[in-house]
């Protein structure tokens, strides 16, 4: 009996490894990205890139471990809801009332070290904000709030 739990516990993994979710992958320009409306310095740019735009974008870069299934599942579900939430890349297109509140949002975030995600720090450590990245996106977020006209 154990052995046909596990054969089909295999085989059920074999099977899901074809089953694959959709990637986040585009390629720019973007029409409606932040950098289209506001300023965004080379070193707010650089902090992005390096702990936010694999789930704030339309582009995210996949390590081999979301190749195994359901690893991929459960990564995509993150930067699905990521997107969902804040998404640089689209920014532009939102009312100016939800820009206001999205900046908001990430000062608090950011502010509370509840972003990035420890779930994607412990993988990706190079992604964790020191002291010095957070204050630069907190003091560049409040700066951008003002410049939206309500």
């Amino acid at each position: 009996m154990k052995r046909k739990i596990f054969i089909a516990l295999i085989a059920v993994l074999v099977i899901i490894q074809f089953i694959r979710p959709s990637r986040n992958i585009s390629t720019g320009p973007f029409a409606n990205d932040i950098s289209t409306k506001f300023s965004v310095p080379a070193e707010v740019k650089q902090v992005l890139d390096k702990s936010c735009n694999d789930c704030h974008s339309n582009n995210t870069y996949y390590p081999w471990y979301s190749n195994i299934q359901p690893i991929g599942w459960w990564l995509q579900y993150h930067v699905n809801e990521g997107k969902h939430e804040l998404n640089f890349n689209e920014f532009a297109s939102y009312p100016a009332k939800k820009q206001d509140h999205k900046l908001e949002e990430s000062v608090e975030t950011v502010n509370e070290g509840e972003m990035p995600l420890s779930s994607y720090t412990l993988v990706h450590t190079e992604a964790k904000l020191s002291p010095q990245e957070k204050q630069i996106l907190i003091n560049w977020a409040k700066e951008t709030r003002k410049k939206i006209k309500l």
